[in-house]
């Protein structure tokens, strides 16, 4: 009778939060916005792709992303402690820091 091996790599029931780093740029010519995007998503692909769709809908004509990684802590703090909470919900939040 075969039985699957138990190890620590089954860890894909957890969600994915991804944290994106970049700028992004609501008119053209001008300075960008620091930004950090918090979101769930499968994979990182998927991750990019959301965060764009959703700089676009806040008005953002582009963005440069510049790191991309998932978080494996809770956030303590403010703002990223409400934007985590945010994104295991299913929203894609958007911290902007002027």
């Amino acid at each position: 009778m075969a039985s699957s091996a138990d190890n620590d790599n089954n860890t894909l029931d957890d969600p994915m939060i991804f944290i994106i780093i970049g700028k992004a740029y609501e008119r053209e010519g001008e300075d960008g916005i620091d930004i950090h995007v918090m979101l769930r998503a499968p994979d990182d692909d998927s991750a990019v792709r959301e965060a764009l769709n959703a700089l676009s809908e806040e008005g953002f004509l582009e963005a440069d992303l510049d790191q991309i990684g998932t978080l494996t802590d809770v956030p303590e703090e403010e703002p990223h402690a409400s934007a985590y909470k945010g994104a295991l919900e299913g929203e894609v939040a958007i911290i902007r820091f002027a």
